[in-house]
């Protein structure tokens, strides 16, 4: 594979994951976030901090869209997802959907591409590309 080709794949891997957790985050914040606060107090969480979901999935997200700090970005998805996992999915981790699928694919999903892109950076087609979390 060629090195324009590898830099196309991580484009599209950084523009997909972040538009698709883009609109997560878009129904967090138009529909409300009171189920995510509820879920934290139950779990002895303060209920403030359901407001950080915002970071993982509307901040974050755009900063991989536009390529800038796209390790940082990616790091703030991949924490988000492990939080999100370990709270709100964690009796799922070892089920399957109704349809077959593993229950938590979606944020396997998120938190694998996560994990790439710390390992990739945003590649030569993003905003930054001088700074360590490029």
């Amino acid at each position: 594979m060629k090195a324009n080709q590898i830099q196309s794949i991580v484009l599209v891997l950084r523009i997909v994951t972040g538009m698709l957790l883009l609109l997560h985050g878009i129904a967090k914040l138009t529909g409300g976030i009171d189920g995510i606060q509820a879920l934290f107090v139950s779990k002895g969480i303060p209920g403030f901090l359901a407001y950080t979901v915002h970071i993982g999935e509307i901040v974050a997200p755009l900063l991989l869209i536009v390529g800038f700090r796209t390790k940082l970005a990616a790091l703030l998805i991949a924490f988000t997802m492990l939080v999100a996992i370990v709270v709100a999915h964690w009796s799922d981790i070892f089920s399957l959907s109704e349809h077959g699928g593993w229950a938590i694919e979606l944020q396997a999903f998120y938190l694998m591409n996560a994990v790439v892109l710390i390992v990739t950076g945003g590649g030569k087609y993003a905003l930054s590309t001088k700074n360590k979390w490029d």
